[in-house]
């Protein structure tokens, strides 16, 4: 079973919203840094936006002003609230979490998919 596990994904008009969640209750306390990612069809895993331990963010460029991303510590959720969503938004959107200072020891979710239609 995955430690992550993301929805809210679906099927929308371009200029809607949706708002993605991701269930992260294990390892909450201990891999804080936190972020989505997103792989199109035919495409590489890309960055969308990272939290880091002290709640500071950074976005890709492409989502910048359009997309948020923030931590729910009621719910030990991370969300991704997306506003003004293009076709190009279309892909498979992954949360992650790991130890800060060790991104390259990731843990994934399956993702959930996110279609933006034109």
């Amino acid at each position: 079973q995955a430690p992550l596990a993301e929805s809210g994904g679906g099927s929308v008009e371009a200029g809607g919203s949706l708002t993605l969640s991701c269930a992260a209750s294990e390892y909450w306390y201990r891999r804080l840094c936190m972020g989505w990612f997103r792989q199109a069809p035919g495409k590489e895993r890309e960055k969308v936006a990272e939290i880091y331990a002290l709640g500071n963010t950074k976005y890709a460029d492409y989502v910048k002003g359009r997309f948020t991303i923030s931590k729910d510590y009621g719910k030990k959720t991370l969300d991704l609230k997306m506003n003004s969503l293009k076709p190009e938004d279309t892909a498979m959107y992954y949360c992650a979490n790991w130890l800060c200072g060790l991104p390259n020891d990731r843990y994934w979710g399956r993702g959930t998919q996110v279609t933006v239609s034109s």
